[in-house]
């Protein structure tokens, strides 16, 4: 494993936070991989929901002269005090740890599937050809998005926002998520970091901050929680300022992603924040320098 010792060590631009069609991003890793060359990526993470697909197709694609590659995950999670999505990094893929996790997230997605669209037909009247379902159920993570861009095509709704705000989260599943610990204990034994993403985000709009964030991250770490992500393509600086604040005050490692999805989010490939940064944090610089 190597060791980042100095910013001369350190690659220009990294993006740790990625989506592939494996979930619910629009590039295959075969197009994500010829734009984060394209890019000028130096190190990237693809972070697939509930899935470590993705990751290990982009490995067996790699070059001699690629970027440097971290195999990555994002477990979607929920528990008695809210949501969290749990970034691991730098794990075995294969390892039976992460498997169960990984099995666990996909089953709960499938289920899921199949309950919105049997809500979606008897709230709302809304049916899609069997064909169509059927090329849904193939998918590997199927998701709302996928299902909300299926409603837009055959008119129920104007776009892929309006059909999961408007009608999507009508429908509520009180357990039916894999628990913040349950990620962080599978990625933890696949000798991976796990890492908090976008901190400040809980459901929908809702913005965690003070005491109440202070906590979450607490409960977090007694589970055994490494790392923040401070570094996001969707934070203020006031934001990306205090998540840097508690990462230093809990000794936590700091990642940057931009949670690209290709076309299904209006976010640029790399745009993670730091641009302009002139000395990365030593949080980052630590989390670096076990990773690659």
């Amino acid at each position: 494993m190597g060791r980042v010792r100095c910013m001369a060590d350190l690659p220009d631009k990294i993006d740790l936070h990625i989506h592939t069609t494996v979930s619910d991003g629009t590039d295959t890793p075969l197009q994500l991989l010829a734009k984060v060359r394209e890019a000028g990526i130096g190190v990237f993470a693809v972070t697939d929901h509930d899935a470590v697909k993705g990751g290990q197709i982009i490995r067996s694609l790699l070059r001699e002269d690629d970027p440097r590659f971290i195999q990555g995950v994002e477990f979607s999670c929920k528990d008695e005090k809210g949501k969290y999505h749990i970034l691991g990094y730098g794990f075995d893929p294969a390892s039976d740890a992460v498997q169960s996790v990984v099995r666990h997230g996909h089953a709960l997605r499938m289920r899921k599937v199949a309950a919105r669209l049997d809500f979606l037909k008897a709230e709302f009247g809304f049916s899609f050809p069997e064909e169509e379902i059927a090329r849904l159920l193939q998918l590997d993570n199927p998701g709302k998005p996928h299902i909300g861009n299926l409603m837009v095509k055959y008119g129920f709704a104007d776009t892929k926002e309006d059909a999961i705000n408007h009608y999507l989260n009508r429908l509520h599943f009180a357990d039916e998520y894999v628990r913040p610990e349950e990620a962080i204990t599978g990625i933890l034994a696949g000798g991976g970091i796990p890492v908090l993403a976008h901190p400040f985000f809980g459901s929908g709009d809702e913005l965690i901050l003070g005491e109440e964030m202070q906590e979450r991250l607490c409960r977090l770490i007694a589970y055994g929680l490494q790392g923040i992500e401070a570094y996001y393509s969707g934070f203020s600086n006031k934001l990306r300022n205090e998540a840097l604040f508690l990462a230093d005050q809990y000794r936590l490692f700091v990642t940057a992603g931009s949670d690209y999805h290709g076309e299904n989010k209006l976010l640029k490939l790399g745009d993670t924040g730091l641009d302009g940064v002139t000395e990365y944090p030593e949080g980052l610089r630590r989390f670096l320098a076990n990773v690659i």
